[in-house]
């Protein structure tokens, strides 16, 4: 059966309202593209390399990336649910994330520093371990997400809510954090700010 995804390697291609979900879509390049759209939905990345692409209005959820590389990738308006991003090649992690649903998610132990999510909702997300250095979240929603021996120094979550994060179990050197979310920070401690 013939399918959009045949071919081994893709350059500077637009895919469409590309419904395909649990379809097999491992081991393949993607360099310079486009995903608009689409429903992607529990299908296999695994090994996949996708550089210099773009996701818009696409759904996400569920897919495997064992292995996957994301290099210059921007994912905006996704759907992205319960991924374990965890598993990826680790190296020259390079992504942005806007106005996205981010929900289910696990980032454990990847280094993403510089990443920008931006008008998110991140929702009961895993971020242990993760080295966020410098990364930003303007107006996204924290909602549920772990921050635990996270690497957050000169991060920016100024404008973030809804975030419980342990300065004793974290790394908050330069963070640019604002009040109300600053409060949070004394959750650990049994303060009562009134």
């Amino acid at each position: 059966m013939r399918t959009e995804f045949d071919k081994q390697n893709f350059e500077n291609e637009t895919f469409q309202k590309a419904i395909c979900p649990g379809q097999d879509v491992s081991n393949k390049e993607f360099h310079g593209c486009t995903f608009k759209k689409c429903d992607f939905g529990k299908c296999d990345f695994s090994g996949s390399l996708f550089s210099d692409c773009v996701f818009e209005d696409t759904d996400l959820s569920n897919i495997k990336v064992d292995n996957c590389g994301f290099q210059n990738v921007a994912f905006d308006n996704c759907k992205i649910i319960g991924v374990l991003f965890l598993t990826i090649k680790s190296l020259l992690i390079d992504w942005s994330f806007k106005n996205s649903l981010i929900e289910f998610c696990s980032f454990q132990d990847l280094k993403m520093r510089r990443t920008a999510f931006s008008e998110c909702m991140i929702r009961e997300t895993d971020f242990m371990g993760t080295d966020l250095t410098e990364s930003g979240f303007p107006d996204s929603d924290l909602q549920g997400s772990i921050f635990q021996n996270t690497i957050l120094e000169r991060a920016d979550l100024g404008t973030a809510k809804n975030y419980y994060i342990d300065p004793t179990q974290n790394r908050l050197k330069g963070a640019k954090l604002s009040y109300p979310g600053l409060l949070a920070l004394l959750k650990p401690f049994g303060i009562i700010v009134e």
